[in-house]
């Protein structure tokens, strides 16, 4: 496909500056709405609060960049994907933490499916399942966790999300618009294979509260663009990570050790992930390439 105009928020982020420029790198137009630049070759950025909308409306239908002054309209965006967020708790108070993602989610939702935009990528996160930020341990109600397994957070963080989710459901029933979340895992960069990964080896507890899972940056651009070119699902969530565990336990091995008890739905591979990533194979052709066994030899 040609490549498009993409209003990317959050692109300065952990997750959005290797996104960013891997869809850059696959030919796309792409601006930076984020607090902080990422100063990138070839990305504009634009300094947006998401959070007003006013700012976040004139973003979404003015310039970013000088060409967009040579033709006789400034051109519209094709898609938006939005990754601002405060990403986690503990990061700020827990009712600031909640207003900014809510109100960033709904101000970016609602000035894109106004304008016309007709797709929109945002981010969700495993916290939906509400096991990573529980209070104490929760497990999951069955093996492999996938979407439609209950949302029931504690956190403001992940309430966050689920809410989002529902506001971002409702925008696309409004407008008809293509709207997909992603439900992303823990978020690994190339360089904490080796920082992060010989801990989790020595001790797979330490991975309990993402259900092992995790998702490498370069297959979480890999599994956006591939949203932006599946068109026609309407509304739809997907869980986005690896298609392997963080630890080197097996899956029997796993369940005998931390889920007990626990339902298993259907039979898993040695080392398949718990967070089934088997929707996102199936609606989108997501097909994950980077595994830590690769990175660590």
């Amino acid at each position: 496909m040609a490549g498009m105009r993409i209003f990317f928020t959050g692109g300065s982020g952990k997750a959005g500056h290797h996104v960013a420029p891997f869809l850059a790198d696959q030919g796309h137009e792409v601006t930076n709405a984020d607090l902080t630049p990422l100063r990138h070759d070839g990305i504009a950025d634009l300094r947006v609060d998401l959070t007003d909308l006013g700012q976040t409306y004139s973003a979404l239908a003015g310039a970013a960049r000088s060409a967009d002054l040579e033709g006789a309209a400034v051109p519209a965006y094709d898609a938006v994907v939005h990754f601002a967020a405060i990403p986690a708790i503990l990061l700020a108070p827990d009712a600031t933490t909640y207003a900014t993602n809510i109100l960033s989610t709904y101000n970016v939702l609602e000035a894109a499916t106004r304008l016309g935009i007709p797709k929109v990528v945002f981010a969700s996160s495993e916290t939906t399942y509400g096991v990573c930020f529980a209070q104490g341990e929760r497990r999951p109600e069955y093996l492999p966790v996938d979407e439609e397994h209950p949302t029931v957070p504690e956190d403001s963080y992940a309430m966050s999300k689920v809410a989002g989710e529902v506001t971002a459901r409702s925008f696309q029933a409004r407008s008809g618009a293509d709207v997909y979340g992603l439900r992303i895992n823990n978020v690994v960069e190339p360089h904490e294979y080796a920082e992060l990964f010989p801990a989790f080896l020595e001790d797979p507890a330490l991975r309990r509260r993402n259900l092992f899972a995790y998702i490498d940056t370069r297959d979480l651009g890999q599994i956006v663009q591939r949203c932006l070119t599946t068109d026609g699902l309407g509304y739809e969530v997907f869980n986005v990570a690896n298609a392997d565990m963080s630890v080197s336990l097996t899956t029997d091995e796993v369940r005998e050790r931390f889920y007990p008890g626990v339902e298993v739905r259907r039979e898993m591979g040695r080392d398949e992930t718990f967070y089934s990533i088997d929707k996102a194979r199936r609606l989108l052709g997501y097909d994950p390439r980077h595994s830590w066994r690769d990175e660590l030899g």
